[in-house]
């Protein structure tokens, strides 16, 4: 059963969950909608790329109004992260192989198996009008990406049904955003970070066109990323943590 909070759509094929779902909160949809596709012939990945979208992996989005201003979208990019490491554990005999990428990347052993990509919308105030995630999960096929190496669950595990991977996603989202309005977002950076690389992993941080190295110092409260460098400790709450030539996690 889908979590009472979401009235989940499932389309045997569209160009792009999240634009569906992004028109639809435009027209003025409430919040609590998840739009999942079998397939994608147009899928949207992270930072303008596109993502392969064949039949067998997951696509969902999901739309919420959330209180808050567009700044606050780093704590929301958490909640999508958290979401999908949850909800794949649960089908993965050795849920250790799973680590969190800053800031809502997903990698099984050190490759990139899910990732968010997130649009959001403001009022006039700029307090959020819309906010909607676009999640992308690879379960039984890993997209052939230029820059970096994907896996899939099926390397893991017998790839489970999309539908039950989104279910399991509907829940653990709803429970995240439940915490987050009764508690903030302490709770959701503790979670997160628990499932991260551990404090001190080297990494690298691809910002405003420079590479910059250092070391994962953990989480600002606001969600962004602490890198220490050049002796300093640094917060940055944009970029792309970089992964080394051996595939391995940086950060």
């Amino acid at each position: 059963m889908t979590p009472g909070f979401w009235r989940l759509a499932v389309h045997p094929s569209l160009p792009s969950t999240s634009e569906l779902c992004t028109r639809l909160a435009a027209e003025g949809e409430p919040e609590g909608l998840a739009v999942m596709a079998l397939r994608q012939t147009a899928g949207r990945g992270s930072r303008g790329r596109g993502w392969e979208s064949p039949e067998g992996n997951l696509y969902l989005s999901v739309l919420l109004r959330p209180a808050g201003t567009l700044a606050d979208g780093g704590g929301w990019a958490l909640i999508a992260a958290l979401g999908m490491i949850e909800a794949v554990s649960g089908f993965v005999p050795d849920p250790a192989r799973l680590v969190l990428k800053w800031p809502n990347d997903v990698l099984l052993d050190g490759r990139k198996l899910a990732g968010v990509r997130l649009d959001a919308q403001a009022k006039p105030d700029g307090t959020f009008d819309w906010l909607v995630m676009g999640c992308g999960i690879n379960l039984a096929h890993a997209p052939d990406l230029p820059d970096r190496q994907a896996a899939c669950l099926a390397e893991a595990a017998p790839p489970p049904a999309p539908r039950d991977v989104a279910e399991a996603l509907l829940d653990r989202l709803a429970n995240w955003r439940s915490v987050r309005m009764a508690e903030g977002l302490g709770p959701v950076r503790a979670a997160w970070l628990a499932r991260a690389q551990t404090v001190g992993t080297a990494l690298r941080l691809s910002y405003n066109g420079r590479v910059i190295g250092g070391s994962f110092a953990g989480l600002a409260e606001d969600g962004a990323l602490l890198l220490a460098t050049g002796g300093r400790v640094e917060a940055f709450s944009t970029g792309e943590v970089l992964l080394s030539s051996g595939n391995r996690p940086e950060g």
